[in-house]
């Protein structure tokens, strides 16, 4: 699997509609569930191994789903491994306080347009 989407259920639908696979969740059990799923380490929830067909390459969980997995997430990204983590907007729009990937880019390099 190339993609998957984490998220609320029209996020996900709107996402399979393009081809791209993806769980729903709604709460943070689910929400771990689908991301150890994703990222091959299996699946806690029915105790099943990874499977080197689940692991995605690129990963793209909503902010909801982003902040209920804020330590799992950010202990991913600093390893070296796949799938890339890419946070989006959930349905109720940006979450207040949380970075967009525009103002972290500004940020890093120091222009702002």
């Amino acid at each position: 699997m190339e993609y998957c989407v984490i998220g609320e259920r029209e996020i996900v639908l709107g996402f399979a509609f393009v081809g791209i696979p993806g769980m729903v969740v709604r709460t943070p059990e689910e929400a771990l569930d689908a991301f150890r799923r994703a990222t091959g380490q299996g699946n806690a929830l029915a105790g099943s191994a990874p499977s080197g067909e689940e692991r995605a390459r690129v990963l793209i969980l909503t902010e909801e789903v982003a902040t209920m997995l804020e330590s799992e997430v950010r202990d991913w990204q600093m390893g070296t491994e796949y799938p890339l983590i890419v946070d989006i907007p959930g349905l109720q729009g940006h979450v207040p306080g949380r970075k967009s990937l525009t103002d972290s880019i500004r940020e890093a390099i120091g222009i702002h347009v």
